[in-house]
């Protein structure tokens, strides 16, 4: 049996999702949680489990997935799999970069989700269809895709935060926060920051 899971800060989101595992023969789910504090606990308890099904957000002021995902390997925790509405290039990069074994949207029809968990339980990676058709945009124009950085810069400008706040909290200086922007609008065409924001969630690259 595959043990699973769930991390998830919808209880009716949770609830779907056991009843999708648990009706597969070869699964199961060991544990529901609402934080990814409350996950990362469990692993650092040495609790058992194959795979870790995990939303990427939970709410303003909590840790998120693609932090969380960065603690559990770093404490040698089973396999994270993505599971979320978050779809952007910003989502998508800083979870893979996180260390995630997969990433799916919750969209994703049952047998993919189930199959996900299968290849996570084995150690191999998956990406939803969405995911792997983003992703191949950005290797097909790599001269018009948004580094991480640049999309991390532009996700704190959409926050708005100011280019002095964004350097500190990035540990460098106001010099590279407004390179980073010269790049990204020159990318996206555009003249301003509110028109980076506006256009970069318009391609998917922003969240909504």
């Amino acid at each position: 049996m595959i043990d699973v899971v769930l991390t998830d800060d919808h209880p009716v989101v949770r609830a779907g999702l056991r009843a999708v595992i648990e009706s597969e023969p070869d699964m199961r789910v060991i544990a529901e949680l609402g934080t990814a504090e409350d996950l990362v606990a469990r692993v650092r308890r040495r609790e058992p489990a194959d795979v870790l099904l995990v939303d990427l957000q939970f709410g303003p002021g909590r840790l998120g997935g693609a932090d969380a995902t960065r603690q559990i390997l770093a404490a040698g925790g089973p396999p994270v799999l993505i599971l979320t509405t978050y779809g952007s290039d910003s989502d998508i990069l800083s979870a893979i970069e996180a260390g995630a074994t997969g990433y799916l949207l919750k969209d994703a029809p049952t047998d993919e989700l189930a199959a996900a968990i299968r290849a996570a339980a084995s150690g191999a990676a998956t990406l939803g269809p969405a995911i792997q058709a983003r992703l191949l945009n950005r290797l097909r124009h790599p001269a018009l895709s948004l580094t991480l950085r640049e999309l991390e810069v532009l996700s704190l400008v959409a926050l708005g935060r100011s280019n002095d706040a964004i350097a500190r909290e990035l540990f460098v200086s106001r010099a590279t926060i407004k390179s980073h922007l010269a790049h990204t609008y020159d990318k996206l065409g555009v003249q301003s920051r509110t028109e980076a924001i506006a256009t970069a969630r318009r391609q998917g690259l922003l969240p909504s």
